[in-house]
């Protein structure tokens, strides 16, 4: 399986987004989406999972602070992150101790992180406006069933 992930949209979808994500057979979205527009863009890509962050509001907040899904035999958790102050993998990993692969935003920051019990812990960095002199990404993440998953930033232009 081939998953698109992507957080921090901030009400913008970049165009580059629908190239990156154009073979993806989901996409995880890790909150602070900025307006109900962006998930209905992406859905036209592929089917979406989402949370809120902290700067959604209204309609946003219909969304799960939390999902949890199982992808390929892997427990997959999708989180904003912001209610852990600053998330940093080992935080996440021992709130969610049963995740296998664990999702994540808030930060802006691209970090593909693997734990020493095999799990992997992403932030794909943030796809809307630019801020904090970060360029804007999001990743891509490929699943199979008994192999590891792979994950890769990918840089917006």
């Amino acid at each position: 399986m081939r998953l698109g992930l992507i957080a921090d949209t901030h009400g913008k979808l970049r165009p580059a987004v629908h190239d990156v994500f154009a073979a993806v057979d989901r996409i995880l979205h890790a909150g602070d989406i900025g307006a109900a527009e962006i998930l209905d863009e992406l859905e036209m890509l592929a089917p979406v999972t989402a949370v809120y962050g902290n700067v959604d509001t209204g309609i946003m907040r219909q969304l799960p602070q939390v999902a949890e899904l199982e992808l390929d035999g892997f427990r997959f958790v999708v989180t904003h992150g912001d209610q852990f102050g600053s998330p940093e993998p080992a935080g996440l990993k021992a709130a969610f101790p049963h995740a296998d692969v664990i999702v994540f935003g808030h930060t802006h920051q691209p970090l593909i992180r693997d734990l020493p019990d095999f799990t992997v812990v992403i932030n794909p960095g943030s796809a809307g406006p630019r801020r904090f002199d970060l360029k804007p990404s999001v990743a891509i993440m490929e699943t199979e069933p008994g192999i590891p998953p792979r994950a890769r930033i990918v840089p917006l232009s």
